[in-house]
């Protein structure tokens, strides 16, 4: 686990599972895209390095790299060869961003689909999330499991 102290005091922690399936870049990518959400990581902010950042976690920084070199591609980042990774001011995404988004939500709706939860519920559920990844928590968002 790394703990990263930004502008304004905001403390951001990044902790990789080893135990899990979920590749160890994507997780980090995740990790920083929930930061920029939650207002953890504001456009301009200076990402650690790939070395430093790697070596806090204890991972090969090739996989560092490859986290923010997604990260770079899907516009959440920009590299400066003075700065390093620094996060990028927010932009629509256009619509490659629509479409994998579409087809991400498309792929969920169907596991609840299969697992009869109701429309309803569903839609419950994807607001919670929404809210819960803006940093607004209410009182069902406990029920969330990250």
């Amino acid at each position: 686990m790394a703990i990263y102290k930004f502008k304004g005091g905001i403390i951001l922690i990044i902790g990789i599972n080893t135990q899990t399936s979920s590749p160890i870049y994507e997780q980090l990518r995740d990790q920083i895209v929930l930061g920029m959400a939650a207002k953890k990581l504001v456009p301009g902010e200076v990402l650690p390095s790939v070395r430093s950042l790697a070596a806090d976690l204890g991972i090969n920084f090739h996989t560092v790299n490859k986290a923010y070199s997604m990260l770079c591609d899907e516009g959440y980042i920009v590299m400066d060869r003075r700065k390093g990774a620094v996060v990028a001011y927010a932009s629509t995404g256009g619509e490659l961003f629509l479409a994998r988004l579409s087809q991400r939500i498309l792929l969920t709706a169907a596991e609840a689909v299969c697992r009869d939860m109701s429309e309803d519920e569903f839609i419950k559920l994807c607001a919670e999330c929404y809210h819960n990844a803006k940093g607004e928590s209410d009182s069902n968002s406990e029920n969330i499991k990250n």
